[in-house]
């Protein structure tokens, strides 16, 4: 009898796959509750510069005030990357610049000035940020669902963190989504690694997400035929990006796949997106049916993002 394709476990049609208002108005909703957490520590450091600029009787008196030159540099239009390559005059330079031609002309309101100055270069960094903050969600989210697998499964994993590339036992997940790199497993006797945001030699190009036949000591992502799945996540839950989002996604998963069929490979190649509108749903039901793709899911359906994330942890 013949295998039922892993997508059938989950999806009945293209409707299944597009992305409802509900799910539409929840990805936005906790976009921003993201930025405003990630503007707190901006709005306090705000606060500590406003309370001790108040020291000050005229905008030269903040010169003399200590503890607060990095807030009047920021003030002044440098970012913390562009501090680092200053010379201390440099520095000073900008600072009396900031005071002469903003801070002198507001008068007694230089204080507010300055804390203006200093919240609309902090939201600039923080809108930097935020440009790929669906892509993070979407990660975060696509993790804990893999972990909650391996653990109702009874599956005993690993992790990796993505800064010093250590690998760890799973006492204590909590919160680990935010940190993690990669994923290690046994399914049966068979070793399992999860690997995001990698470059795959073979493809010369950065894929989301690499399963491999192997174990973390032992992976070579140049060997190709340790590939077992490869995958593009897109957490944009924009509906008027969803069509460029996919077909960014869609040149990814061509590439992947001809990538391997050149050297006579034919890895899983899946796909999981936030924003899936009704064209694009239709067009990745026809990959799924023609065997282009052999799964794939949207991210804001639970049942659909359990199912394909236990397609992985047994493949």
């Amino acid at each position: 009898m013949p295998t039922k394709p892993p997508y059938l476990r989950h999806l009945n049609s293209s409707t299944n796959l597009e992305t409802t208002y509900e799910a539409t108005r929840a990805g936005f909703v906790a976009l921003a509750l993201e930025k405003n957490n990630r503007a707190t520590p901006y709005v306090s450091e705000a606060r500590v510069l406003q309370e001790a600029a108040f020291q000050a009787k005229n905008p030269n008196e903040l010169l003399r005030i200590k503890g607060i030159q990095n807030g009047l540099l920021t003030a002044a239009g440098l970012s913390d990357k562009s501090v680092t390559h200053l010379q201390p005059e440099d520095k000073e330079t900008a600072v009396k610049e900031l005071i002469k031609n903003f801070l002198e002309p507001a008068g007694n309101k230089f204080v507010e000035e300055l804390v203006f100055r200093f919240l609309l270069i902090r939201g600039d960094a923080l809108g930097g940020s935020m440009r790929n903050i669906g892509g993070v969600l979407a990660q975060r989210k696509f993790t804990r669902a893999i972990l909650s697998t391996l653990k109702i499964a009874g599956t005993p994993y690993r992790w990796q963190d993505i800064k010093g590339r250590n690998w760890f036992e799973n006492d204590n997940d909590f919160e680990i989504e935010s940190s993690l790199r990669g994923i290690y497993w046994k399914n049966g006797k068979q070793d399992r690694t999860l690997i995001f945001n990698l470059t795959v030699p073979l493809v010369k190009n950065n894929v989301d997400l690499c399963l491999f036949n192997s174990s973390p000591d032992n992976l070579d992502e140049s060997i190709s035929k340790s590939y077992i799945a490869l995958g593009e996540l897109k957490g944009g839950i924009d509906p008027a990006g969803a069509d460029e989002h996919w077909k960014t996604a869609r040149t990814a998963l061509e590439r992947i796949r001809k990538s391997f069929t050149r050297v006579k490979l034919k890895p899983n190649i899946f796909f999981v997106g936030a924003a899936i509108e009704k064209k694009m749903a239709t067009e990745i039901w026809n990959d799924l049916t023609k065997g282009v793709l052999t799964n794939a899911a949207n991210l804001n359906e639970e049942n659909q993002l359990a199912s394909i994330s236990h397609w992985l942890c047994n493949l």
